[in-house]
């Protein structure tokens, strides 16, 4: 059974009969479509593209089921369409064999490559044999079908290139000189543009000595380019014609089989000066992409490696490739600076932009979209086209027309944007693997500092770089006249970071040789409200929602959207976040009177302050993840208000920093508030809660907060108040709890503590504070709060004669809520209590699991 493609589609049965493909035209495009890849699984996303095109129809993917099903019913036996996860797969006997288009792909490529190696006379058979299977224009009767005009001009391109082989091995072995000339001159009438073949042509006439008409072919292919591409004849077809003059063409003699560019190409693909690093995954993607669909945009911010990405995969892929350079572009408008006001750095023109693709296809007298389209119809050739964020408008328009004109372009686009256009596909690039950054610095830094292999704050630096390929490699010139902790200790302020990164590639251009023109050039491509609104967002840190973004800022999703779409922000997981090297620069050009620091402390004061009671109920795990997420947010804002609302700030995060075990990381951070605070009786309470956060346990401090706290009448308004100032400083005698029930518990197992430390043992001291533990873990349950409910299962079991249960249950609550020290101390207890039970292997468990746990959380060995 024979599947042919170069032509109608038909089956050949046994003895070449042929057997009519049944079913009805999209049937027939289905299979068309599964035979081009027949023996490998083709993805249901581009089967619908391929059969439905740019608008597919509700329920696509349904519909391709029904079309598939159809088919299988209308497949001869042995053909079978199978199903997968990954998509549908025609599977035959042998695919090369049995598929006219893919035996002919193996049979061209196998005569070139005879060719090459100087076998002319066996590479002219296979080619002959590969042409032979040509029956007309290939997939003929589906070309209505989306997928069918790129793969027809694919087709029809390896064709031509077969031709052309063809006719150098039969030129290099003298062969049927007047069929050639024949075929050649079909085949040049059909492309008179295609420099090599005319050039095979003028060689097969000068050989059957027919040197004058192969003259006019020369002057007939001269005056062709010149009028529709402004170009001169290529070298290669000008050796011929000066061969011909000479009287060299006028016998058989061997031509070179590799095929010459058809046109003076003066951009080339700029050949990189250091090795590839840490991109091997985004690689292996893009290439993917690339050979899947036509346009793929590599997105990202500067410095994020996208023009380097492009190339490595450009690099590797068989066939034409282009670079198309827009960076160079009219940009009198762009990198103008920040803080200026200007507009958008859109100020090329459509003619400017053709210019640059014409001058990397080498079509001259450019600024013409009818040449490029010339110069690019049946010319299978991926164009890489790097640097379109000042230009994306005109581009996009460009690259629109280019790609529906001409079936055999493909498009590699990058720029902190996408294009915007249909079919588009976009591969986001962002920062380096922690540790491909730190390869690609002890890299680039050996070079600089030969013997250099690493450094203990490598790791620190590279991420302080937000792993950025182009600050990294900054960084890493930089250890010419430092070292790696002066360049990590110089990240900290946001003047020194980009006074450290100042000195990139001279020869590279502006906008990429220092970190600060980097982020210029993103910044002068915003429209006002855009930088406004970035600079705004600076006041974040560890990103924000976008409704704190609404309240801090006073800006809606779409500007936000539009701060996302040219790489500015990114968002994942329902937060918008800013490199640090964008937002070190943004925060530079907030204006000092801006009042959005102030309105960013109020807005966390206020989620803190509503976290509060919800962090004593059944929603804690919940707002415990919603205050993780904040807590950079939150730790700026002590910074961010005056002192008092600075208190109601601390009073407000007490509960969360203590059940997250946190007190250590805002100690300094409070104490700078302390020495900001002038206290008063009147916040006393949050005064003493902000000591506690320091981490003071004695001194003047400790006094003041000491005197306000036993002067205190009124209840306390923070619950945890009473608790941690006994526990963390000393009892204070005639503190009013509330009366609400969260309270009234934790009173109760305060109680009970005191009832069995301070009376002597005995049954009734142990019934009176079980009594109270009990309704206290009653409370707490009611409540739904964990912490609490841990607290009075652990004061249970020190009572109880089977207190292993009790532990149990306490430690999965507080390992639950992460808290790491409380989990150390109660598996310390358990660890004896399996001791007395004589279960030392229990024991040994629970104290490694405790050294373990110490040892995450950065606790102290016990």
């Amino acid at each position: 059974m024979i599947f042919r493609l170069l032509g109608p589609l038909t089956l050949t049965g046994a003895g070449g009969a042929p057997i009519a493909a049944a079913g009805g035209p999209k049937v027939r495009a289905l299979l068309a479509r599964l035979l081009l890849d027949a023996g490998r699984t083709v993805p249901v996303e581009r089967l619908v593209d391929g059969l439905y095109g740019e608008e597919p129809p509700a329920g696509a993917q349904g519909a391709l089921q029904a079309q598939v099903s159809r088919l299988r019913r209308v497949l001869p036996p042995g053909v079978t369409v199978e199903f997968s996860p990954a998509g549908y797969r025609l599977a035959v006997g042998d695919p090369a064999a049995d598929v006219d288009a893919l035996r002919f792909e193996a049979l061209a490529g196998e005569g070139a490559r005879a060719g090459a190696a100087g076998d002319p006379v066996r590479a002219a058979g296979l080619l002959r044999e590969a042409l032979g299977l040509w029956r007309g224009p290939a997939l003929s009767d589906v070309r209505d079908a989306p997928f069918a005009a790129g793969q027809a001009a694919r087709l029809e391109g390896l064709r031509l290139d077969a031709v052309e082989e063809w006719a150098a091995a039969e030129l290099a072995t003298g062969g049927d000189l007047p069929f050639l000339v024949r075929e050649l001159e079909r085949s040049a009438r059909e492309h008179p543009l295609r420099e090599r073949l005319r050039g095979l042509h003028m060689r097969a006439l000068g050989a059957a000595g027919r040197q004058a008409e192969a003259l006019g072919v020369y002057e007939e292919v001269r005056a062709a380019l010149a009028e529709e591409l402004g170009a001169d004849p290529s070298p290669e077809l000008s050796a011929v014609h000066l061969e011909l003059l000479r009287g060299e063409a006028g016998t058989p003699h061997p031509v070179p089989l590799k095929a010459p560019q058809p046109a003076p190409l003066p951009a080339p693909l700029p050949s990189p000066l250091t090795d590839f690093v840490g991109r091997e995954r985004e690689r292996e993607r893009l290439a993917s992409l690339v050979t899947a669909a036509r346009l793929v945009t590599l997105v990202g911010p500067g410095g994020a490696g996208k023009t380097r990405l492009a190339l490595e995969v450009g690099a590797g892929l068989p066939g034409e490739v282009r670079f198309v350079d827009l960076g160079a572009v009219a940009g009198t408008g762009a990198g103008t600076g920040a803080g200026t006001g200007a507009a958008r750095a859109s100020v090329a023109g459509p003619g400017e932009i053709t210019e640059a693709f014409a001058a990397a296809l080498g079509v001259r007298g450019g600024g013409d979209e009818a040449r490029l389209v010339t110069a690019l119809v049946g010319r299978p050739v991926l164009l890489i086209v790097d640097n379109c964020e000042h230009v994306v408008d005109e581009t996009a328009v460009l690259v629109r027309r280019l790609l529906v004109a001409c079936p055999g372009l493909r498009v590699l686009a990058t720029s902190r944007e996408a294009l915007g256009i249909t079919g588009e596909s976009l591969l986001p690039l962002g920062a380096l693997t922690p540790e491909a950054a730190e390869e690609l610095f002890v890299r680039r830094a050996a070079a600089v500092r030969p013997g250099f292999t690493g450094h203990a704050r490598v790791a620190e630096l590279c991420a302080g770089l937000d792993g950025l390929p182009l600050a990294v490699e900054l960084a890493a010139a930089r250890l010419r006249s430092l070292s790696v902790d002066e360049l990590a200790d110089g990240l900290g302020e946001r003047l020194e970071r980009f006074e450290l990164l100042s000195r990139g590639d001279r020869t590279a251009p502006e906008r990429h040789r220092t970190l600060r023109a980097v982020v210029e050039w993103s910044w002068s491509l915003l429209e006002p409200g855009e930088r406004e609104l970035a600079a705004r967002f600076s006041v974040f840190r560890g990103g924000a929602t976008a409704e704190a973004v609404a309240r801090v800022c006073g800006a809606g999703t779409g500007p936000l959207a539009s701060l996302v779409e040219k790489s500015l922000l990114e968002v994942r997981d329902g937060r918008y976040r800013m490199l640090e090297t964008i937002r070190a620069y943004a925060a530079g050009q907030l204006a000092d009177e801006d009042p959005v620091a102030a309105a960013h402390h109020t807005y966390y004061r206020e989620l803190a302050e509503a976290a509060d009671p919800e962090l004593r109920g059944a929603a804690q795990l919940e707002w415990l993840a919603r205050l993780d997420a904040e807590d950079a947010n939150l730790r700026a804002a002590l910074r961010g208000g005056g002192p008092e609302d600075g208190l109601r700030l601390v009073a407000a995060l007490t509960p969360y920093w203590w059940l997250r075990g946190l007190r250590g990381r805002v100690a300094a951070p409070v104490a700078e508030l302390l020495d900001r605070v002038v206290p008063t009786a009147e916040l006393g309470e949050e005064y003493a809660l902000c000591v506690l956060a320091a981490g003071l346990r004695e001194g003047e401090h400790v006094e003041r907060a000491g005197g306000f706290l036993t002067s205190r009448t009124a209840p306390l308004r923070q619950p945890y108040t009473a608790f941690l100032w006994s526990t963390s400083v000393g009892p204070v005698q005639g503190l009013r709890l509330g009366d609400d029930l969260w309270s009234r518990s934790l009173a109760l197992v305060g109680r009970a503590v005191l009832t069995t430390a301070t009376a002597e043992d005995g049954e009734d001291v142990r019934a009176a504070g079980e009594a109270l533990l009990t309704e206290a873990l009653a409370g707490f349950r009611a409540l739904g709060d964990r912490w609490g409910t841990a607290t009075a299962l652990e004061g249970l079991a020190s009572l109880s004669p089977d207190p292993l249960p009790l532990l149990a249950e306490a430690l999965d609550l507080f390992a639950s809520l992460g808290v790491a020290e409380d989990v150390v101390d109660l598996l310390h207890r358990r660890a004896t209590v399996h001791d007395t039970a004589g279960d030392p292997a229990a024991a040994a468990s629970d104290r490694t699991r405790a050294a373990d746990t110490a040892r995450r959380a950065g606790l102290p060995p016990r």
